[in-house]
């Protein structure tokens, strides 16, 4: 142990007398512009791809470059951007650890509320500011310049390495999931863990490890009730309008506490036990910073700890997003519209599967519309949707994670779910058959995917002792 330690310190000193260029190095990465809805930055999506093989070139991994078919970005055909597979290490004596990141970014432009140019790195307040620099360029450069640790101060890794990086992530991953699948009998083979850096904790001082996260299922309800929009003092009254029909329709999903008030949705979640229980109370939250920082005027389940934290995590959540088709701009229009779409979602869990859901929503909706009696069209879709994620956190690679975590931050991590979706997740966890982590570098306040998004200085290099200490504890754990 004493020897594990003291190579610890060492390639954390490493790591601290480096600093300078690794924030440098993540300034270039911010410098390309891989938003990857975009078809103006697609070519800044390959050069990310680009950029990042290099580096891996650069650290010994042999490099494979999974090249995609064709889709549509703002009605061009486009070539998707490619997947990077990398290798290093070939001693079969060794465990195999799977690492993923994305490479591309959320849309982001100064007018849209930014303080800094979101493509310049800006280093403020002791913050590094810059559109992916905690989604999620900072954590991918936190992993190779822990693995330049071990390489500069001649420390052998105790783990053989894989990655898979892709660059179509915050669009939902198009094309992963058949190259993975591909992959499976392959590159995937003898992989043993998988751990994914690409979540954050959920307050700005306590690390936390997550073992679960929800998945989704996103609808549109859509009724119309003519063939062109009409003039309201001219037929106002005459005619059967579909917004107030669209109105009732999604007053009939939750009620004011924000309970789903769709029978059936709740049948397939898992039953809390007594030790899943034990977890939450461990976690330091507080509900009135939580409101705060929130900016809300309320709360679902006001001064309750673990009843707050089950409701974005455990259990799952129907958010109502918008409607397209009415008139919202500034201003008065006076008119009626012949077609709006309602636009909602639920956040599943654990046990839940999105078919399953889409048939109860369409099933109550239309039953509901039945009621309602309204000569209008109606027309349930269920778009895109994501399975939940669970992992057992009781693995050596969760002990490995907390024994890492204990050694640079001082404390032991909070075992946590996330209510985000991380879809690709669970597709690594059926494809290797293995445990999957997820271990955050970046805290709850960077704003990734919002204005002014940041990673603080301090994550980043505390973050990447991190990575360090954790491959060191894995290779240990898994002898």
């Amino acid at each position: 142990m004493a020897n594990q330690n003291d190579t610890r310190v060492k390639l954390c000193k490493y790591i601290e007398d480096n600093k300078s260029q690794f924030i440098t190095n993540l300034e270039e990465a911010v410098a390309i512009p891989s938003v990857s809805c975009w078809a103006d930055t697609r070519p800044d999506c390959f050069r990310m791809v680009t950029w990042t093989e290099g580096k891996l070139r650069g650290l010994g991994f042999s490099t494979e470059i999974r090249q995609q078919e064709n889709h549509i970005v703002e009605g061009k055909t486009m070539q998707l951007p490619p997947i990077l597979l990398g290798t290093l290490g070939s001693d079969p004596s060794k465990k195999t650890l799977l690492i993923y990141g994305h490479l591309d970014v959320q849309p982001a432009k100064t007018s849209d509320g930014w303080d800094t140019s979101p493509f310049t790195l800006t280093e403020k307040d002791g913050n590094l500011y810059g559109r992916g620099s905690t989604d999620d360029k900072g954590p991918v450069l936190g992993w190779l310049h822990a693995i330049e640790a071990f390489q500069k101060e001649g420390v052998e890794i105790p783990l053989k390495l894989k990655v898979v990086f892709e660059c179509m992530e915050e669009v939902g991953s198009e094309g992963l999931e058949e190259c993975l699948l591909s992959l499976k009998n392959g590159f995937l083979k003898d992989v043993d863990v998988v751990t994914i850096s690409d979540n954050y904790w959920i307050g700005t001082e306590t690390p936390c490890l997550t073992y679960g996260l929800r998945g989704l299922s996103y609808f549109s309800v859509e009724v119309e009730c003519g063939t062109k929009d009409l003039h309201s003092g001219v037929f106002g009254g005459a005619v059967h309008e579909a917004l107030p029909d669209l109105i009732w329709l999604l007053n009939q999903l939750v009620d004011v506490k924000g309970r789903i008030l769709i029978p059936g949705v709740m049948d397939d979640v898992l039953k809390l036990t007594e030790a899943e229980s034990k977890l939450y109370d461990e976690i330091d939250f507080d509900t009135n910073t939580f409101q705060n920082e929130c900016g809300v005027r309320g709360l679902t389940n006001p001064g309750c700890k673990k009843s707050t934290l089950m409701a974005r995590w455990r259990y799952p959540a129907l958010s109502i997003h918008g409607i397209e088709g009415a008139f919202s701009d500034p201003g008065a229009k006076t008119v009626i519209p012949r077609k709006v779409i309602g636009k909602f979602s639920i956040r599943l869990v654990a046990n839940q599967e999105p078919d399953k859901i889409g048939e109860v929503v369409k099933n109550y909706l239309e039953g509901k519309w039945g009621e309602r009696e309204s000569p209008n069209k109606l027309n349930v879709l269920m778009g895109h949707g994501g399975r939940p994620f669970i992992s057992d956190h009781t693995h050596p690679n969760y002990v490995a994670a907390a024994r890492a975590t204990e050694a640079v931050y001082g404390v032991k991590p909070i075992m946590t779910r996330s209510g985000g979706s991380i879809p690709i997740t669970i597709i690594f966890q059926e494809v290797t058959g293995k445990n999957v982590m997820l271990l955050p570098m970046g805290q709850a306040d960077d704003g990734a995917h919002s204005q002014n998004e940041k990673i603080s200085k301090r994550n980043y290099i505390e973050g990447t002792k991190l990575f360090v200490s954790y491959l060191l504890e894995l290779g240990a754990q898994l002898r």
